[in-house]
């Protein structure tokens, strides 16, 4: 077992242990950057202290989210406060957050609070997925991320083990890759960090058999680099495991 599978397994199994199938969102954002998916610096802090230390250790700008296996939408309950520039305002939004989640989701269970990096302006969103077929088995899927996603379904798939170069061809499959490409005032976007971060995926996907979907989303894609903001990962055990043992 590779020493990369092995960190990865440590951090699911723990989730499985508690009964849950969907990792926290320091969990999912600690086994991508395992697997080299380029993630916005971040922390866990279960008090205003940590927080701060976590802000001052990522540098500012930061945002603070609740971690909570609980809550599914952060916004809708205040669990989220973003632009946070010094420590005084990453104290008080700590606080602010801990207090909004306890009023308006009461039983739900607090872990702590996510501090991250606010990534700079001007990127493109794109979407980096990864579901378990029942007959193909890992399947990678890319496309624009945030809201375009919802609305066009422009997205691409590769069956794993697939080339850099099939990567590649995922890209400028979607009807959006000219955005990547530079379009109009958007200056063009770097593909190889793109490709990298879908090879990361893959690789995740195939080295870790009980990750059922992955779903990195928005990744940040910038001219010179790219940077995933937010990983949801779903895990279950793994079908048939005694034969593997």
């Amino acid at each position: 077992m590779s020493e990369l599978r092995r960190k990865a397994l440590e951090i699911i199994e723990q989730a499985l242990r508690e009964g849950r199938s969907k990792l926290l969102e320091h969990e999912a954002l600690a086994v991508a950057e395992l697997y080299g998916v380029p993630v916005a610096g971040y922390g866990l802090a279960r008090n205003e202290d940590e927080a701060v230390e976590a802000a001052e250790r990522i540098g500012y700008p930061v945002v603070l989210k609740i971690v909570s296996p609980d809550i599914v939408h952060k916004s809708d309950v205040g669990g989220v406060i973003v632009g946070l520039e010094k420590p005084e305002d990453v104290k008080k939004a700590y606080n602010e957050i801990i207090e909004n989640v306890k009023r308006h989701a009461p039983n739900a269970r607090i872990v702590g609070v996510l501090v991250q990096k606010m990534a700079p302006k001007g990127a493109v969103e794109v979407i980096v997925g990864g579901l378990r077929d029942p007959v193909f088995g890992p399947t990678i899927m890319f496309g624009l991320g945030g809201i375009f996603v919802e609305v066009f379904r422009d997205v691409s798939f590769r069956v794993a083990p697939f080339t850099e170069r099939d990567a590649e061809e995922m890209i400028n499959e979607i009807k959006a890759s000219k955005i990547l490409k530079g379009y109009r005032n958007l200056p063009p976007r770097d593909i190889k960090a793109l490709i990298k971060v879908i090879m990361a995926a893959q690789k995740l996907m195939v080295e870790n058999p009980e990750i059922r979907e992955l779903d990195l989303n928005p990744v940040l894609s910038y001219p010179d680099s790219a940077i995933t903001v937010d990983a949801r990962i779903i895990v279950g055990r793994e079908e048939h495991s005694e034969e593997h043992h």
